[in-house]
């Protein structure tokens, strides 16, 4: 299990800040133990279909081509989220598409290629599929990644401190305007079955209203919120939204699905802010953070968290280790069957500590009337 001679690393689904600190810190441990390490384009696009890229699907990761990369966003590798190889879209002659399972084929250019193991980074889809070519054979360890926060078996994900600190900085701006004018400000931001980023985000942002996937919301209860606040001096309103976030007995926003893709979602910041424009009569804007939580420079939280969960899977590689996830339990980093890591996600516990805080600062969660502050 330890005769290890050359490791691909791969990047798929959602770019997230910290992921060429992942590069980096695999690219050292593992050239510091005299392993060879090549990187794969787009996720594993580069070795089902290298003829798309000029110089092949694999770089070559050695100290020269890491080096300095720490501290940048997204990936030097590429990612993508329509790559999955046990469900791979082929157009057909009529231009429809057809899914077939190219894993076999997979494992069999990883055999050629020399590849001993595997380090695929990613969210759950991306560590569903490495778990799913762990159990056709390949020697394979998940490095978890996401800004939405919502892996099991892991505290923290790299990413999500990155997200969480642009966001709360763009609440602090709106904040502002909206004192001034005394608008609602609804921001949408990403969090697509749990809301992580959306509560940190607007708890640390000073939040009145918060919307997330794991509370059906009644918009009648925020625009009471809305209107007691208004009565009682306080003339403006943030609302923060996580894409995710649905009424009472509804769906989802969705804007559209590309082949290979899930659904896109999207349109539940404006949808809520002319609901509440309509109950309230006040005038409501609304900003759309989307892919800017992706962006830019990783926090130092983040870049550490990437650098120690890069070193681990290589460690993990080093100790015989197969099939596992490295996941943050502090003080430590752990290894957990990737079966278990990939079960289920990890949404935001409605009894936890934060969101017990939350409701103690009267946030309101469009589940419940808001708090009586007039006698307050």
């Amino acid at each position: 299990m330890n005769d290890i001679s050359r490791i691909a690393i791969s990047t798929g689904g959602g770019d997230a800040p910290g992921l060429n600190a992942v590069i980096r810190s695999v690219t050292l441990a593992a050239r510091n133990r005299g392993w060879h390490v090549v990187g794969i384009r787009d996720g594993f696009n580069g070795l089902m279909n290298p003829e798309e890229y000029p110089n092949g699907g694999l770089m070559d990761l050695d100290r020269q081509s890491v080096r300095g990369i720490q501290h940048t966003g997204g990936t030097i590798l590429g990612s993508t989220n329509r790559g999955n190889p046990t469900r791979y879209p082929v157009e057909q002659p009529d231009g429809t598409y057809v899914h077939v399972d190219r894993s076999d084929e997979l494992i069999q250019r990883f055999n050629d290629a020399g590849i001993d193991a595997l380090i695929t980074v990613g969210g759950d889809g991306s560590l569903t599929i490495g778990n799913h070519l762990y159990e056709a054979g390949l020697r394979v360890i998940g490095v978890p990644k996401t800004i939405d926060n919502d892996l099991d078996k892991t505290t923290a994900t790299f990413g999500f401190d990155t997200a969480v600190d642009f966001a709360t900085e763009c609440i602090d701006r709106l904040f502002t305007t909206a004192t001034s004018h005394g608008r609602v400000m609804v921001v949408e931001v990403m969090g697509r079955d749990a809301g992580w980023i959306a509560l940190h985000t607007g708890m640390a942002g000073g939040a009145h209203c918060i919307l997330i996937p794991e509370i059906p919301y009644q918009l009648e209860h925020l625009a009471e919120t809305i209107l007691q606040r208004d009565r009682t001096g306080s003339r403006f309103t943030i609302v923060v939204v996580a894409e995710g976030a649905r009424p009472v007995g509804g769906e989802v926003s969705v804007i559209g699905q590309a082949v290979g893709q899930a659904v896109q979602l999207g349109g539940i910041g404006g949808k809520v802010a002319a609901e509440i424009s309509a109950l309230t009569g006040k005038e409501t804007r609304t900003v759309v953070l989307g892919h800017l939580l992706r962006g830019g420079s990783p926090t130092a939280l983040d870049r550490l968290l990437g650098l120690r969960f890069g070193a681990a899977a290589v460690r993990a590689l080093d100790e015989g280790e197969n099939g596992i996830m490295v996941g943050l339990q502090p003080p430590d980093v752990v290894y957990v069957p990737l079966s278990e890591a990939t079960r289920q996600l990890k949404l935001v516990p409605l009894d936890g500590d934060t969101m017990r805080t939350a409701r103690d600062l009267g946030i309101n969660f469009g589940d419940r009337p808001p708090l009586d502050i007039t006698s307050a």
